[in-house]
């Protein structure tokens, strides 16, 4: 049955996991990024915003908005408001939060040993950009006249 609880929560989850409080933390908790976070916060008491997207390559603003509101709808986060104006806040651990410690240092000493040399970015291939020799190399495969700028630069 799906409470108001649930319902405010907000995750994009399966219809199951919202009638499940369990099925809808670790809905929140499978999310890209929110372990890293989870981390940054509760361990390494990484706990600013900006600090938090330093400190993660490949995390962008957007994903952190997102991940930082879940994980406080989830009640595993709170902000701290630091400054009314302009408004400066931290992002603290909750009791339920701070439960989650263990796990989250658990899972690091497994990559740790598992995965020693893994690494926090994206993933995504970023694609370089071809050489003038390899250029030249396709034209004459397409067989197409070589562009002036091209021999220019030889």
């Amino acid at each position: 049955m799906l409470t108001d609880d649930t319902r405010k929560k907000g995750l994009n989850v399966s219809p199951r996991a919202k009638q499940c409080p369990v099925g809808m933390d670790l809905a929140a908790l499978d999310k890209k990024w929110t372990f890293h976070i989870l981390r940054n916060i509760g361990i390494s008491h990484i706990d600013r915003f900006n600090q938090i997207l330093r400190s993660l390559p490949g995390l962008t603003p957007r994903v952190l908005i997102m991940r930082l509101n879940e994980l406080e709808k989830c009640g595993l986060i709170e902000p701290v408001e630091i400054q009314d104006r302009p408004r400066f806040v931290r992002w603290a651990m909750t009791e339920k939060g701070r439960d989650t410690i263990p796990i989250i240092d658990g899972y690091s000493s497994y990559l740790s040993k598992w995965y020693p040399n893994a690494s926090l970015m994206n993933h995504r291939v970023t694609p370089r950009s071809p050489s003038i020799l390899e250029l030249i190399e396709t034209y004459r495969q397409d067989r197409q006249p070589i562009p002036q700028e091209l021999k220019s630069r030889i």
